[in-house]
């Protein structure tokens, strides 16, 4: 049943205050509950998603760790791959081992099941899944570093200027940030881009293989008009959450982060809703294509993501190595690509390497630019990847052993930190290599079960 604007507004305000004397009775003072966007993390916007119209802001345009609001972009990839034709509900998603190492909130897989993609979307929607987000970046990325590059670049192309995406789920990661007005686009493109997927956001809870899974949206049901969209925490971001409201002809888009706990968080979404949702229009703007008069926000069309957006491996010359080598630098763990006749190969149609890959900003590739040895171990060596923090290399190097077996277990693996401008790297490699035979042979094997490689001489 839908209010007049006068009867929501008041019904909204109501819960406004019911959610603030239930912080207050979790022990918070009036003061903390209703100041939680003072903090040094605390930043907000209120959209018009009829108009784009920014209502009201509060450091809006300040980077910010988003957590778990990072899954609105790993589900709007997917949802484009879907409105695509490349994934249906019923795809199963293979779960990898490292999709499943996964810290919670978490379903909780054994590596090398499947999740059906429909699943897949609801356990993010509510449970927050890391691990599902993680297999989701797996399978259209081919590597979830991989689909990293993808996220940031779609966000460019959304109008998301501020917001540099690490990881699929939003774990910790300080290089992933983001602002609440770049949230506020992705809120208002994921319901105007995909209006037939968009009421998941409003599941409050689903059952998968005989558990009920409860969603963490409080406000769902509770404040009119609500119909999602996605809650996060950490302890670097603070309680975030986005909420979309559609009611008696008006939207808003609200996004508030860094809030000092849920129910103060809650409490402030409630009172902007209730605050800013009598200054919404009815009008339809339409898809917001471009910039409006009192407004930052844009919102792009959708688009297939251009070539020149997909990472590729970068030929390059290795000292020493033997003629049959054909090497090429492998970025971030981009060592098990899709399969040409997968459906992420078919949305990304991903091209054959090139002496320079052209790629969007928030691309990190060519980001290991040594080509010969500069680790401490004597001999030959392999490099399988290159990648954001020693955990991801040894994960990368485990899973390379676990595939190959005997050519490369072996050898010894050795990760290597290096900085390329302000960002420190870690390399994957396997040392304990007496040749180049035997390199060049590990090296084949690794290739045999689609891991890309290079062998390198001892430094002289």
């Amino acid at each position: 049943m839908l209010y007049p604007a006068r009867q929501s507004s008041r019904l909204i305000t109501k819960m406004a205050y019911a959610l603030l004397a239930v912080a207050m009775a979790s022990g918070l003072s009036l003061g903390t509950a209703t100041q939680a966007l003072a903090q040094s993390k605390a930043a907000a916007i209120v959209v018009d998603a009829n108009t784009g119209k920014t209502l009201y802001s509060s450091n809006a345009d300040a980077k910010r760790y988003p957590a778990s609001l990072t899954k609105m972009m790993t589900l709007y990839m997917l949802f484009d791959a879907m409105a695509a034709g490349k994934v249906s509900k019923s795809t199963p998603i293979p779960v990898s081992a490292y999709a499943a190492a996964q810290p919670p909130t978490k379903i909780g897989f054994q590596p090398g099941q499947t999740i059906s993609a429909e699943a897949a979307i609801l356990s993010l929607i509510t449970k927050s899944a890391n691990d599902s987000a993680t297999a989701i970046g797996e399978y259209l990325g081919g590597s979830e570093q991989r689909f990293a590059v993808m996220m940031t670049n779609k966000a460019r192309q959304l109008g998301m200027r501020n917001t540099q995406f690490r990881n699929a789920n939003g774990l910790p990661d300080g290089q992933q940030h983001s602002t609440a007005r770049d949230l506020a686009v992705l809120g208002i493109a994921l319901r105007e881009h995909f209006p037939q997927y968009y009421s998941y956001f409003s599941t409050r809870s689903f059952s998968y293989r005989g558990r009920r899974i409860v969603g963490h949206n409080r406000l769902l049901g509770k404040v009119e008009g609500v119909d999602g969209i996605k809650t996060g925490y950490t302890r670097m971001s603070g309680f975030n959450l986005v909420s979309s409201v559609n009611t008696d002809g008006k939207k808003l888009v609200a996004v508030v982060m860094g809030g000092t706990s849920g129910g103060s968080r809650d409490a402030q979404m409630a009172k902007l809703i209730a605050q800013y949702l009598p200054a919404a229009s009815r009008r339809d703007g339409g898809n917001l294509l471009a910039s409006r008069k009192n407004s930052q926000i844009n919102v792009a069309a959708v688009q297939a993501l251009p070539e020149n957006d997909v990472p590729v491996p970068v030929r390059r010359q290795v000292v020493a190595a033997a003629p049959e080598i054909e090497p090429e630098e492998v970025v971030t763990a981009y060592a098990a690509p899709a399969p040409v006749n997968s459906p992420a190969a078919q949305i990304l149609r991903i091209p054959a390497p090139t002496p320079k890959a052209e790629v969007g900003e928030g691309d990190v590739s060519e980001v290991d630019p040594v080509t010969t040895a500069s680790a401490s171990p004597g001999g030959w060596m392999v490099q399988i990847g290159s990648t954001g923090s020693p955990q991801e290399a040894k994960a990368l190097l485990s899973k390379a052993v676990s595939q190959v077996g005997a050519p490369v277990a072996s050898l010894s693996p050795y990760t290597e930190k290096f900085q390329k401008g302000s960002t420190t790297y870690h390399r994957a490699r396997f040392a304990g290599i007496t040749s180049a035979k035997a390199a060049n042979s590990a090296c084949a094997a690794l290739k045999r079960q689609s891991f890309n490689c290079f062998a390198i001489a001892p430094q002289l």
